[in-house]
């Protein structure tokens, strides 16, 4: 069984499939306290250090809803271009397990804090194709289970219970791996820049449930022209997936599985399932619970939540500019293409150092230094770039020094590496290992002179051979240890040469 272009259709022993999939990112909100409790949140504490008794479920504790985790989960909802609920309402979702100490999770079913909204995101190729948002509402997290401190039994780490989630449940308009991978960075760059949650999926503070299901081409259509979810595959739901590659992955693993079931003649089951990157293969976790399993009711200890609209519009004030409007902001302001654009503002801190160090330069030259050499530079590192400590202002001097012929672009590279290692600014760098770019058209012609007059066979094959131009260039280049102005190079060799 093999892909096949375009990359939305699969094709198998009996033709072509297609996968449609919807997505339920959990982003834990940023926040220094628990959604209904004041006990702290962060990463890296000992075992139940960060636990109150409404957290560890002790008869007679109330919740007490944070109105800051409120105010997020509205601002995302108003990046995601979505609805905002100004009545909303908490559910408790009733299932027993040892993380959860009270026997249920306060969430929100029924009457959810954010509506439909949606979210444009950028293909591989360049397109753009729209994902819509059913929902976004907020949760408790559950607890850690540990099984690997003892062989008899299993420990309870609550530091994450009762943590603030916001669950954004996306519509099934994505289409392939490679669109659902854009589309959980185009939602976590969005939830960066909204500081709303840090996206660390390390730390699994984002974290996607995959739901997949395959159906018969044409059928995708069918239902994108009537609505009716019955053209659609049966849909099994791959839990807590927390890396771009893994996601990808376990999509191509479940998409085959199950097209190879109905191929076979069998049926899919609707469930939930666990990826394993180790054997790359998802296996089943459980059936796939419906809400009524849960018994969901309306949170007797919590008032419906209602939200004036002075405050909504009061938060929408305070957005700051987000990656859409950036894109097209860089591509106006300074003539970037939409590929350099977009890979600018897949960071927040990328897109900020660019425009930090582009004022008065050449943007499309501090564009290439931004995205290229120092991104690889971190990366090389292992950092991201809001660890970059290179000022801007040294990368703005950098291809000042470029643009005003004081260093060629291969001196420049030179030049980064010591400035790189904290030698000083380029400025500093190009007086004290005497790097300026040799523009004395008189020298390089000396040089120039020495080379033809040393290699007169090869100066008389250059007029059958224009291309051997090039073996000329080098050699001048090393013999002014690299300083020569290339341009000025080539222009003296090609009159000396006749060409």
């Amino acid at each position: 069984m093999t892909d096949t272009a375009p990359s939305k259709l699969i094709h198998g022993r009996t033709g072509p499939w297609e996968i449609v999939m919807g997505l339920e990112i959990h982003a834990q909100v940023a926040s220094k306290a628990k959604l209904f409790s004041g006990a702290a949140v962060g990463f890296g504490a000992g075992p139940n250090e960060q636990v109150s008794l409404v957290d560890a479920g002790f008869p007679g504790m109330l919740p007490v809803l944070n109105r800051y985790c409120v105010e997020q989960a509205v601002r995302t909802g108003l990046g995601l271009n979505a609805r905002i609920n100004r009545r909303s309402q908490f559910d408790r979702k009733n299932y027993f397990y040892p993380d959860l100490p009270t026997g249920y999770q306060i969430s929100q079913l029924y009457h959810p804090i954010v509506g439909e909204g949606v979210v444009e995101v950028e293909a591989e190729d360049g397109s753009f194709f729209n994902v819509g948002i059913e929902r976004l509402h907020l949760e408790q997290d559950a607890g850690k289970l540990i099984h690997d401190l003892s062989p008899t039994e299993s420990y309870v780490d609550l530091n994450r219970a009762g943590t603030a989630l916001m669950e954004i449940v996306s519509r099934p308009d994505i289409r392939s791996p490679e669109e659902a991978v854009a589309y959980v960075k185009k939602i976590r760059t969005i939830l960066i820049y909204l500081g709303t949650c840090d996206g660390d999926m390390e730390k699994g503070n984002l974290r996607a449930d995959v739901n997949v299901s395959v159906c018969r081409e044409g059928q995708y259509a069918r239902y994108k022209a009537t609505g009716d979810f019955s053209h659609l595959g049966t849909r099994c739901e791959i839990k807590n997936v927390n890396s771009f590659r893994f996601i990808s992955q376990a999509i191509n693993h479940e998409a085959r599985r199950q097209i190879e079931i109905l191929e076979d003649g069998g049926k899919i089951d609707q469930e939930t399932r666990l990826y394993d990157p180790t054997a790359c293969e998802t296996r089943s976790m459980r059936s796939k619970e419906e809400a009524m399993d849960y018994r969901y009711f309306p949170d007797p200890d919590l008032l419906p939540l209602e939200i004036e609209q002075a405050w909504i519009d009061e938060i929408k004030a305070s957005l700051p500019e987000l990656p859409d409007a950036k894109r097209r902001r860089l591509m106006a302001d300074y003539g970037l293409s939409q590929y350099d654009a977009v890979v600018l503002i897949s960071e927040q801190a990328k897109a900020d150092y660019f425009e930090a160090a582009a004022k008065g330069r050449d943007a499309k030259l501090v564009s290439n230094w931004v995205t290229n050499e120092i991104s690889a530079r971190l990366t090389a590192e292992g950092k991201d770039f809001s660890e970059n400590t290179l000022p801007a202002a040294h990368l703005a001097q950098l291809v000042e020094l470029i643009e005003t012929n004081v260093i060629s672009s291969k001196i420049a590279k030179q030049v980064f590496d010591h400035v790189w290692n904290g030698e000083g600014s380029p400025a500093e760098v190009v007086e004290k290992h005497g790097l300026k770019q040799v523009t004395d058209a008189g020298a390089i012609e000396r040089a120039v002179d020495e080379i033809i007059a040393a290699n007169p066979d090869k100066a008389a094959a250059v007029a059958e051979k224009p291309q051997a131009l090039g073996w000329f260039v080098g050699q001048v280049m090393k013999a002014t240890g690299g300083k020569a102005n290339p341009a000025a190079v080539n222009d003296i060799l090609k009159a000396k040469l006749g060409l």
